[in-house]
């Protein structure tokens, strides 16, 4: 508490941003996200038709992925555009979902220094009034008074700059996510709507093979 009432403020942003970073880790393993093998899996159940409510929903609430596979799945009736609306109106709601307390990361990140400066500043205030008060007194205590204000900077910028660090690698693994699900939502709209349709050669009868005969 040798930097005053304004480490309060720094402490419980330090600890809102831990565990922010602790759910995110957990949230945004690969695994739980892209699940190894899910796309393939997907375009299999596709060609084989076992495209059943029940394999749709586990697949709907199995992962990221997953969801953004069932979602295509869902309309794959439909024509290629609105299968591609899905998708997207889809993935804008995944994106949000991974992309979820980033921005309290980074807000956290920018008042972290601010909160420093600002208990800096009214210690100083603070040590200044007592001069005025009381005249310069013992020059060792006042540099301690000093030290002791600094402390806020410095505690502000100890939880500021690894927020800023997390916060941009979370936005970064968030976005090359999002590229990875794009390219395996593209290859099942590729297999839904370009796979070529299955048609029976003509058949050869009597009444056709009967002009050449002569």
């Amino acid at each position: 508490m040798a930097g005053g009432w304004a480490m309060l403020p720094i402490l419980v942003c330090s600890l809102v941003a831990l565990a922010i970073v602790l759910e995110r880790c957990w949230t945004l393993r690969r695994k739980a996200v892209l699940p190894p093998g899910l796309g393939e899996e997907v375009r299999q159940w596709a060609r084989a038709g076992q495209l059943d409510p029940k394999h749709l929903e586990a697949l709907s609430n199995g992962s990221p992925l997953g969801e953004l596979l069932a979602a295509a799945l869902a309309v794959r009736s439909q024509s290629r555009d609105i299968i591609k609306e899905r998708i997207e109106d889809t993935g804008r709601h995944i994106v949000h979902e991974m992309e979820r307390y980033l921005s309290t990361l980074g807000t956290i990140a920018l008042i972290g220094p601010l909160l420093g400066l600002f208990g800096t500043v009214i210690g100083l205030i603070r040590m200044f009034m007592q001069v005025m008060a009381g005249g310069i007194g013992d020059p060792a205590k006042m540099a301690g008074g000093i030290g002791e204000a600094l402390i806020c900077t410095a505690s502000g910028l100890t939880v500021a700059i690894p927020a800023y660090v997390l916060h941009r690698w979370f936005r970064s693994r968030v976005a090359g996510y999002c590229v990875q699900m794009e390219k395996q939502a593209t290859a099942l709209l590729d297999e839904l709507t370009l796979s070529p349709p299955v048609t029976a050669r003509p058949r050869r009868t009597a009444a056709t093979v009967a002009p050449n005969a002569g």
